[in-house]
């Protein structure tokens, strides 16, 4: 079965990143708004014991915190994907890193950019004029992020929680 593990940010964050994702984003009925934490991985169900112990380790020994977004950016020319860029990466970064080195330390296909995904799959003159618009835009959203969740994908492709894990207040 395929897993990840991802941060579900505040409602008034999803509602603003949803506003987007309705348009651009083919992914939008599968999914809330999300900031990943570790890729999508396959995992036998008889290691999923191992990985919420860990999980909850994690979660344990790491300080909730605040995520501040500020701006829409891309991944262009990498791939055509828009986002919601986060000012204070350090502690998703902390977070990613703890997860990944324990857990599923499989390599990740793309570099570890804590970001929420406003549009996926656009063309290149698609992603040019929807950025040019968007980049406008006055961003300045925050969320507390005390919480994160292994979910995991359903036959209809769509993603479910399997458990959450409460960080530290």
């Amino acid at each position: 079965m395929m897993y990840s593990i991802v941060i579900f940010p505040s409602s008034k964050v999803q509602e603003v990143a949803n506003s987007y994702r309705k348009r651009y984003d083919p992914g939008y009925a599968l999914v809330p708004p999300y900031i990943r934490l570790k890729e999508a991985f396959e995992l036998d169900e008889a290691k999923l014991p191992e990985l919420v112990s860990h999980l909850e380790q994690v979660a344990s020994s790491t300080d909730s915190f605040s995520a501040h977004f500020h701006r829409v950016s891309s991944f262009h020319p990498t791939t055509n994907v828009i986002y919601l860029a986060v000012q204070n990466k350090e502690p998703f970064n902390e977070l990613h890193q703890k997860i990944a080195n324990q857990c599923v330390n499989e390599k990740e296909t793309y570099a570890y950019v804590p970001h929420l995904t406003i549009g996926r799959d656009l063309s290149d003159d698609e992603l040019r004029d929807v950025t040019g618009q968007l980049s406008m835009a006055k961003i300045d959203l925050n969320s507390e992020i005390d919480r994160f969740h292994l979910v995991y994908q359903l036959e209809d492709g769509i993603w479910s929680v399997y458990q959450t894990f409460l960080l530290k207040k």
